[in-house]
Parts: structure tokens; C-alpha cells; sequence
């Protein structure tokens, strides 16, 4: 550890959480249908779309129709994608011939797409031609970014509301979001990182001489465009299968902070977003807040224990006990490691630089336990705000009860049919992460694909399946997840964790849509001040990681004390 580290750790987060501000205000004004700088030129495209696809924009959607339509259209979406990924083999610019991928792994690659999950049971250098990158993967990074704004946009609007019923319009919402949002930022940075070096060609590969006088043989391709909606997206699934530790998706110093920064930095625009259209600037704070904590201190904790030596070799006499440089990016070191693991597993992927197995137990612990919060920290874009919305309507209604106060979050009174919803929806994660571990722990055919036995290999599992299941998309390494039990396994739990989640959140934003916005009182319970920070990290912490505690206890810390005995 050194200052230089905590320094670095320190201005990544600052820029990041700063940046979202100016962001929240813009996107705001996109949500609200505002004039924005692009009108001139993303108007009469927008407008093109919707009189080619008969959409009216400005009739709005109870919460049924919204959600109907967000359902179409990921369904229509997986099936697209699927199809491609199937046939790609005699589709066109596919110059190194890649043959159509496995009935398994197409149903794992597409609904980890749709969902905005990304993860990756394949090598895309060896696996994908340059159709399903563009054409598939990089499409849905950004389709299924729009979708959950779109979905942070409607529960925004459910608190606006003043006996209103409508959330607005899903197709104009997803066409906004990515022609005045998404877009226009990928398309500036992409040429920024074609300008750090990250390649963008059609071409299959290139030949290069090693220092040796060798010929070697690089994979390139269409990267750049990928690589920046993989990360403003927080989508993940890179062109390569080592994502962004590979030097042709992050070749240098620069383009490893603009990633890092761009990851979390719309997610946390949508939170300023959500204060903005709720008229609740001051609560939407509070919010980062308790987001803002979570991640920087995962980070420092993740940072103490990876300039450390492994326990291990604390114990083995023979060995020089050296820090654990195993598993990081070299090239950038711990403390950006750190700060990226915390970034990626407190997100939704975004593209790892790290390989989490290779942590000391206690480091790869956080990065799982940040897993198992869910997508809140600040999570996928959209996604994380209406996860950490959730939480707090849950936090206020307990509260409310148990001092007296009236359970109001936002000028809506909180009662039974909206808690009903927000456990429902809190209850999908572990459910179905509990529910496949349980039967992959003893699954023959599952424990085929571990690396290891005992503590470590239950880590492998409960990492897969919270990755799925919160839409994360990073991996533990050491689990091979390509054959049909884990392919199959994961997409599901991926399709729960999107869907299953997000229908409860819409179905609870129309309940509160409904209701007559209140002005407060002096019995609320205040929402916007360090007090319900406090009581919202408690709530989080309770529901989102002491329901694993017993499990993910077997993993990591049970490893750390098994390595702290050994060679004794």
C-alpha cells in the first residue's frame, strides 16, 4: 500500500461520481422530452423511427403496457441475437470462418446480452466473426442499456405523478435514450480510444514480429465501437475473452482510467436523473451516497488485502512473502485492480482487468460479496437506481412502523401493495442463486466444471450463479461454464434476474403512480439527510448479504483460515 495507490483509488471515484451530475441533468431533460444541443440532428431521426414503427410517443403506458413492451421487445431481441449467433457460419464478414455456436451456448450468449449481463462462456477472438460482434453483440450492449433507463425513467415519473397512471411510453423512452444518450457519447469516445490505440478494422488479423524474429499472428477487428458501449453500457463481454487486461481493448494508462471512469459514470447520472424528474434532488443524494460509500470501501478493502501477501506464503517459511500480484493487470497494478474489481462487481461487468480466483481469499470475498447485493452499488445503469429505490422503500416502511412515523418515501405513502412488490422483487435473487447452487453443489454433471474442490469450488458456484442472477456478468475464472448444465442454468438465472426483478419494480411504480403526491409533514420520516444513508446501507447490507452469509462463509473466509494453517 501507498499513497500513490489511495490517491489513484481516491480521484478514479471522484471523477466518476462527479461526472455523474452534469450527466443526471442531461439525461433528465432526455426523460422529460426537453430540448437538448442534439435536437438539430437526432430529432428528424427520431421522429423517422417512430413513423416507421407506427410508435406514438406521446401516448403514455399504464404499468402493464410498459412492461409488456419491455418484454417484447428482449424477447425479440434474444431471438434475433440467438438466430445470428446460431447461422453466423454462412453469414457474411466472418473472414476467419468461425461455424454457428452450440444450441447452449447461443441461448447463454443471447439472454446474457439482452439482459445486460454479458457473461461470457466463450473466447470472442476464436468464437465470433465480425457480424455477431457488430451486428449482435455490440446491438444489444446498447439496446439492453437503453432498456433499464427506460425502466429508471418510468419509476422517476411514478413518483412525479400526482394520481397520474401512465410511466410514459417504452419505445419512445428506449429510442430517446439511445439517440440522445447512448449514442452520441459512445461515438466521441470510441474515436478517442481509436486514438489510444485500440484497434477498428474489418480485417481478420495482422502479422507481427516478436522480439525474437518470430511471426506472430494478432486477432483484430471491430473493437473500439464494442469497447465503449461495453463500458458506458456497464454491459461487459468484450471483443477478447480476456476483456479489458487485453492491450487491444485497454492499451495504456489513459485508456484504462477513461474505462474505469465512463463504467460507473452514467449509472451514477441515472440516480441525479431520477432526483430530477421526482423533484427530489436533495433524497437522490442520498442515494449516491450510500452507493458512493459501498463502493469505496469495497475498493479499499479489496486494496489492503491484494498488497498483501497470499496467507499461505505468509506460513511457508521457504518462500519470500511478496505482495499478491497474482491475477492483477500488471501493467496498471493493485490499485487500479482494485478500484476496477469494486467498479465491475459493485456494477454490471463493465469488463473485467482482473481475474478475482487469483485474489487472496479475503479480496475475492468482497468482490462476491458485492455480488450478492445486487445491482445497486450503483449497479447496471437503470437497474442499479430502481434496485436501490427498492431497498429504500423497504427501509422506510420498516422504519416508518417501528417509530411511529408515516411510511412516505418521495411524497408517496408507502403501504402494504407496494412493500408486497419490493420484497417480491428482492426475493428473486436469492431464490434462484440459492435455489442452482444448491443442486450444482451436488450435480455430478455441474461439479465437472470446477477447478477446485471444497471451499474454493462452492465460491466458484455461488460466483457464477450471483454474477447470473444480478446481472453482473464478471467471473471467478477457474469454472468451466461452457457445457450444457451451466449454460442453461446460468441464461435462466439470468432471465430471472432481468425480468423477474424488473416487472415487480414496474408493477410497484404503477401502485405509486396512482397515488396523490403529499406534501411532508412533521411526522415523515426524513429521506434525505446522513440518518436514512445509515438506514439504508442497513437494509441493504441486511437483505442483500446477510441472507448469504451462511454459504458465502464456507467460501472465502473458510479458504483464508485453510491457507493460514498450511505448511505450519
Amino acid at each position: 500500500m501507498t499513497w500513490q495507490g489511495w490517491a489513484e483509488i481516491a480521484f478514479t471515484l471522484s471523477v466518476t461520481i462527479a461526472l455523474g451530475w452534469p450527466l443526471g441533468l442531461y439525461m433528465a431533460r432526455v426523460w422529460t422530452g426537453q430540448k437538448t444541443w442534439l435536437d438539430p440532428v437526432a430529432h428528424p431521426i427520431e421522429r423517422g423511427f417512430y413513423a416507421l414503427c407506427g410508435v406514438k410517443p406521446d401516448e403514455g403506458q399504464g404499468w402493464l403496457g410498459y412492461a409488456s413492451a419491455f418484454l417484447m421487445f428482449s424477447g425479440a431481441g434474444f431471438l434475433l441475437l440467438y438466430l445470428i449467433l446460431r447461422v453466423q457460419g454462412v453469414l457474411p464478414l466472418n473472414p476467419l470462418h468461425f461455424a454457428g455456436m452450440s444450441p447452449h451456448l447461443a441461448f447463454n450468449t443471447a439472454i446474457s446480452f439482452v439482459t445486460n449481463t454479458n457473461w461470457q462462456s466463450y473466447a470472442g477472438e476464436s468464437t465470433l466473426s465480425n457480424l455477431s460482434q457488430m451486428a449482435g453483440l455490440t446491438v444489444q450492449n446498447f439496446a439492453s442499456a437503453a432498456a433499464g433507463i427506460a425502466v429508471a425513467a418510468a419509476l422517476a415519473r411514478a413518483f412525479a405523478a400526482n394520481r397520474g397512471e401512465k410511466l410514459g411510453n417504452f419505445w419512445a423512452d428506449l429510442t430517446r435514450v439511445t439517440l440522445y444518450i447512448l449514442l452520441p457519447i459512445s461515438l466521441v469516445l470510441a474515436f478517442v480510444l481509436l486514438a489510444q490505440g485500440i484497434p477498428q478494422t474489418l480485417a481478420a488479423s495482422v502479422d507481427a514480429k516478436t522480439l525474437e524474429g518470430a511471426k506472430q499472428t494478432l486477432v483484430v477487428g471491430p473493437v473500439a465501437s464494442q469497447e465503449i458501449i461495453k463500458q458506458l453500457g456497464t454491459n461487459g463481454g468484450g471483443f477478447f475473452n480476456a476483456n479489458s487486461a487485453h492491450p487491444f481493448e485497454n492499451p495504456n494508462a489513459w485508456s484504462n482510467l477513461i474505462e474505469e471512469i465512463v463504467m460507473n459514470a452514467l449509472a451514477f447520472g441515472v440516480f441525479i436523473a431520477f432526483g430530477v424528474v421526482a423533484f427530489a434532488r436533495k433524497e437522490a443524494r442520498a442515494l449516491v451516497a450510500a452507493a458512493a460509500i459501498i463502493v469505496s470501501s469495497a475498493a479499499a478493502l479489496i486494496y489492503v488485502n491484494e498488497t498483501l501477501p497470499t496467507p499461505a506464503l505468509v506460513h511457508a517459511q521457504h518462500v519470500v512473502a511478496t505482495p499478491n500480484m497474482e491475477g492483477k493487470e500488471v501493467r496498471f497494478g493493485a490499485p487500479s485492480s482494485s478500484v476496477w474489481t469494486a467498479m465491475t462487481t459493485g456494477a454490471s461487468d463493465g469488463g473485467v482487468n482482473a481475474m478475482h480466483e487469483s485474489y487472496t481469499p479475503l479480496g475475492g470475498g468482497i468482490a462476491l460479496f458485492l455480488i450478492k447485493l445486487g445491482e445497486m452499488t450503483p449497479g447496471g445503469v437503470g437497474s442499479g437506481l430502481y434496485g436501490m429505490v427498492v431497498m429504500a422503500i423497504i427501509a422506510v416502511f420498516v422504519a416508518g412502523l417501528m417509530v411511529g412515523r408515516t411510511p412516505e418515501y418521495l411524497g408517496k405513502k408507502v403501504e402494504a401493495r407496494e412493500v408486497k412488490f419490493a420484497v417480491l422483487a428482492t426475493l428473486i435473487l436469492p431464490t434462484a442463486l440459492l435455489g442452482f447452487a444448491a443442486i450444482a453443489a451436488v450435480l455430478p454433471e455441474a461439479l465437472k466444471g470446477l477447478s477446485a474442490n471444497g471451499p474454493h469450488g462452492l465460491t466458484e458456484i455461488l460466483y457464477a450463479y450471483g454474477s447470473a442472477v444480478g446481472n453482473n456478468g464478471s467471473a471467478f475464472a477457474g469454472l468451466t461454464a461452457n457445457a450444457p448444465w451451466w449454460d442453461t442454468t446460468l441464461g435462466i438465472a439470468m432471465g430471472l434476474g432481468r425480468f423477474a426483478y424488473a416487472i415487480p419494480v414496474l408493477a410497484m411504480a404503477g401502485s405509486i403512480a396512482a397515488k396523490p403526491k403529499l406534501a411532508p409533514t412533521a411526522g415523515t420520516l426524513p429521506t434525505n439527510g446522513l440518518q436514512f444513508v445509515l438506514l439504508l446501507l442497513g437494509v441493504i447490507l441486511i437483505l442483500g448479504g446477510l441472507q448469504y452469509f451462511p454459504p458465502l462463509a464456507l467460501g472465502p473466509i473458510v479458504e483464508h483460515f485453510q491457507m493460514l494453517s498450511a505448511n505450519r
